[in-house]
């Protein structure tokens, strides 16, 4: 009886990680054919072509408003260095328009500030 309730409990102990192993992780499959990536929770999506930039952002699949936002990418190309304004551009988007060096092996950061929020650094590789 004792041996069958110590390898009951046994099971329960090893099995409960498990259970929680998804727990705090989302989904960061790209929505818009960009690269994701998470910060403190929020998903960041960016398409990035050679006229446009632009972040998608969504908490836990819900759109978040980015009316008020303000955001800065800088995109690097090896010892290339191009900076841009993100500006507000539809219900979960900021965008920026110009023309952009972007391919395989650029990497960009965004600082991205959400109305009433702190400032948030999202760094992508672009593959």
């Amino acid at each position: 009886m004792n041996t069958l309730r110590a390898l009951a409990l046994a099971v329960a102990t090893l099995s409960a990680p498990a259970a929680f192993a998804g727990e705090g992780h989302h989904d960061v499959t790209p929505r818009h054919n960009g690269v994701v990536v998470e910060v403190k929770d929020v998903v960041y999506e960016l398409v990035a072509t050679a006229d446009s930039l632009t972040l998608h952002i969504d908490d836990h699949g819900r759109k978040i408003d980015t009316t008020g936002a303000s955001g800065k990418i800088t995109l690097l190309n090896g010892a290339e260095k191009t900076e841009a304004v993100l500006s507000p551009a539809g219900d979960n988007q900021l965008a920026a328009t110009g023309t952009f060096k972007v391919g395989p092996g650029s990497k960009a950061v965004a600082v991205v500030t959400l109305a009433g929020k702190a400032p948030a650094t999202a760094r992508f590789a672009i593959k």
